[in-house]
């Protein structure tokens, strides 16, 4: 079995969402949400693609406005993870996230599913501009 460090593995989804990227500009071929294509709701994750596709073109206002939760949850991840790296590397001292903290984001996607499908927010729901 061959053993993958976590950076090539970073490496690998990275060219593959470019590839990606690549083929549905020059196609218009995209992912549908199954969830979406079934119920006609939103789900928590819906936009996720055209998210990253607009990260991928710096239009970080699009990207907001395709998943708000997500777009958020991606700039905490990062600091998160460079606060992490520079506690570890010029201070020696690791940091980890406690259980309650997953439980609570997990509560914030699921009241945000549902949020998003509330008419009264559907300011919530993917938007493009």
């Amino acid at each position: 079995m061959i053993k993958y460090s976590k950076m090539k593995l970073i490496l690998i989804l990275i060219s593959f969402l470019i590839i990606y990227f690549i083929l549905s500009e020059l196609l218009d071929v995209g992912i549908p949400c199954l969830f979406y294509e079934i119920t006609g709701y939103y789900c928590p994750g819906c936009g996720i693609t055209r998210l990253l596709f607009s990260l991928l073109k710096l239009d970080f206002y699009q990207a907001f406005r395709y998943n708000p939760l997500i777009f958020i949850l991606i700039i905490i991840t990062v600091i998160y993870w460079l606060v992490k790296f520079i506690l570890k590397k010029f201070m020696n001292i690791s940091i980890e996230i406690p259980n309650y903290v997953y439980y609570i984001l997990l509560v914030i996607v699921i009241i945000f599913g549902i949020l998003r499908n509330i008419p009264m927010f559907d300011f919530l729901s993917p938007t493009e501009l």
